[in-house]
């Protein structure tokens, strides 16, 4: 059963959700569907992803999609995605400089290997580095990497295809998101019914307790 209450009059919303959730992603990559916030547009959906390979998580996040039917200044479109990416790699990222740009490269990557058409993409990517010291110095160092994407999803591919309320539109996008994920915890670009055999890096999701 849905977590979300879907009005006959959602202009479409329920039918591209459940078009886009629809849409095979890669094995290693788990969805589920969580409550979304409901005041940040008339009609939204959300859901969690998980990176598992070998029992073990590599990298967690959350998409939310928003609709607003009537279209928004702020989005330059209906549709806008929001996206949240966490991971955790190994020690050797402490002295990477240049993390930032890779993340940011995990994310136009996605979206292009998707054909994943969007606008008014934005990115904030966080590094935190913890060290121990005195009583802890035994515990390794950890490296924890926040990515929080929000863009817009172009729409003029839906239209050229006579789909007015973008039940193809959204597929590409679960699909960059979940790409994303995989980037962030280490997997190489693949196809979604292919597994690849390791990861580029060693990673996996921050866990509870990581910081006492």
């Amino acid at each position: 059963m849905s977590v979300h209450r879907l009005t006959p009059s959602d202009h479409g919303f329920g039918r591209a959700i459940a078009a886009m959730t629809a849409t095979p992603l890669r094995p290693e990559v788990e969805l589920t569907e969580i409550p979304a916030p409901s005041r940040m547009a008339p009609h939204t959906w959300a859901a969690s992803g998980e990176v598992l390979m070998h029992d073990e998580e590599l990298a967690s996040g959350r998409l939310v999609v928003l609709f607003d039917p009537d279209g928004n200044e702020g989005w330059q479109g209906r549709w806008r995605m929001v996206a949240l990416v966490q991971a955790q790699l190994e020690p050797e990222f402490a002295i990477e400089s240049m993390l930032g740009d890779v993340a940011w490269s995990w994310v136009t990557e996605s979206l292009e290997l998707a054909d994943a058409s969007a606008h008014e993409l934005g990115c904030t990517a966080t590094r935190v580095v913890s060290q121990s010291y005195g009583a802890l110095a035994s515990r390794p160092s950890t490296v924890d990497v926040e990515m929080r994407v929000s863009w817009t999803p172009d729409e003029d591919e839906a239209e050229a295809a006579d789909d007015p309320h973008g039940t193809v539109l959204l597929a590409p996008h679960l699909v960059a998101w979940s790409s994303m994920l995989a980037a962030a915890g280490g997997l190489p670009p693949s196809p979604a019914p292919v597994a690849p055999i390791t990861p580029s890096h060693r990673a996996r999701s921050p866990r509870p307790g990581d910081e006492a």
